[in-house]
């Protein structure tokens, strides 16, 4: 979970000012947690207190009310209804880390990653988008290989991972579609030498940087078994102590 949250805080000063280099400043001063990890944290509260979903979406939107969500999210969750709204967006994809670490086989990570999406992205791609994240980092924390994540991605979920970094860049845009973003993150993470070229390489490609950092943080952190720690540090030092009891709750209580 924290690799998410790395990835986000990171990407959050690149979103609306893209770079489409890897040479950029990985923290600095405006770095700051979004929608991302506030709602990955909130799914990490859920399944520790087996809370209902919904619940805690709402629950944490109310905590943190200005950091970034979606205009449809945010209506959603300011309002009464409990009804999803069909979304194909990136949001199911950004916030389902937690769910591949609580869960021990594929099947139950797939069911599960299906109920956090569903609550709100119902969409088909929404839920797929959801679920291709959450078993990309359940097969990386369980010892498969690169290629075996990528044929495994590509085979359950349909996605076309054959384009290189090098051939998304130059054409890539900001798009907040689960298809038109999460292949590109996992693609991110699959050319990474460590966890920091993995950020580096998602936020290099443009477009919604601060959740393509995300997932490929998510999905980099179980592969290379954690965070460096000075990247740690940074993201210690930005989180609000509330989110970060949280991470240190559900770190203990599933080994993470």
């Amino acid at each position: 979970m924290l690799g998410a949250i790395a990835g986000d805080i990171i990407g959050s000063v690149y979103e609306r000012d893209n770079t489409k280099t890897k040479n950029f400043l990985l923290f600095r001063a405006e770095s700051r947690f979004t929608d991302d990890t506030v709602l990955t944290v909130a799914i990490a509260d859920a399944i520790l207190n087996r809370s209902d979903y919904t619940d805690s979406l709402k629950r944490y939107h109310q905590r943190f009310p200005h950091v970034g969500y979606g205009g449809t999210f945010n209506a959603w969750a300011g309002s009464s209804s409990r009804e999803p709204y069909n979304s194909w967006g990136n949001g199911s994809a950004m916030r389902v880390s937690p769910v591949a670490y609580a869960f021990e086989d594929l099947a139950a990570v797939l069911q599960e990653a299906q109920r956090t999406a569903a609550v709100t992205h119902n969409h088909p791609e929404g839920i797929k988008g959801a679920q291709a994240v959450a078993a990309a980092i359940f097969w990386a924390r369980t010892g498969c290989s690169k290629a075996e994540i990528k044929t495994s991605v590509e085979s359950t979920f349909g996605y076309d991972l054959s384009k290189s970094l090098d051939e998304i860049r130059p054409t890539y845009r900001f798009d907040v579609s689960c298809q038109g973003s999460v292949p590109q993150a996992i693609t991110a993470f699959l050319e990474a030498t460590d966890f920091e070229d993995a950020i580096r390489n998602a936020v290099s490609i443009g477009g919604d940087s601060d959740t393509i950092a995300c997932i490929a943080g998510s999905i980099a952190e179980a592969f290379y078994q954690g965070v460096p720690e000075p990247i740690k540090d940074e993201i210690i030092i930005r989180l609000d102590q509330r989110l970060y009891d949280v991470v240190e709750a559900f770190q203990a209580q599933y080994g993470v």
